[in-house]
């Protein structure tokens, strides 16, 4: 099954100029979303991963299946006044603005091996704030993970040394 089929590229969204990569398709099939979710644990399952952290809002979607499978605990990176109790938050920039990500700050206990899931990177602004929580909070990060990657906006940059893994490039 080639994943890359199932990307739709939207032009002028979220702002003109911008070609948002679209996983709805990806995600209305079965098969392909069971494909994805298998790479995923097969991946991490002799990593001892103890927490995955999913980044709002489309990391929720594959963080929560991926922690299942590889019996570690589920962790929400939100955006500002989406978490209930006491958090940590870091700013960042966008393509095309400005975001603040926030993570409760009993979310990690220290040393946890960490991996960090979203949809997709691109400037790297939001996976590298999360990764800065995380490591604020004392977690160890095995690597962070996308179904996507933008190569042309060079995102991994902004990870620095940190460890990354992407199913589709672009």
């Amino acid at each position: 099954m080639e994943l890359e089929d199932l990307i739709r590229d939207v032009p002028d969204f979220p702002s003109p100029g911008i070609i948002f990569k679209d996983i709805t398709p990806l995600l209305s099939s079965p098969e392909a979303l069971d494909t994805v979710q298998k790479q995923l644990a097969d991946r991490y399952t002799d990593m001892n991963i103890d927490k995955v952290v999913g980044i709002e809002s489309r990391g929720f979607i594959f963080g929560s299946p991926l922690a299942r499978d590889l019996g570690a605990g589920f962790i929400p990176a939100r955006k500002p006044g989406k978490l209930p109790c006491k958090t940590i938050e870091r700013s960042y920039s966008l393509e095309y603005g400005t975001n603040t990500i926030c993570m409760h700050t009993d979310a990690i206990d220290s040393n946890e091996k960490i991996v960090i899931i979203d949809d997709l990177l691109a400037t790297g602004g939001t996976m590298a704030a999360t990764c800065n929580l995380v490591e604020q909070l004392g977690g160890v990060i095995v690597e962070t993970c996308t179904i996507i990657e933008l190569e042309f906006l060079e995102g991994r940059k902004k990870l620095e040394s940190r460890p990354f893994h992407t199913l589709i490039r672009y």
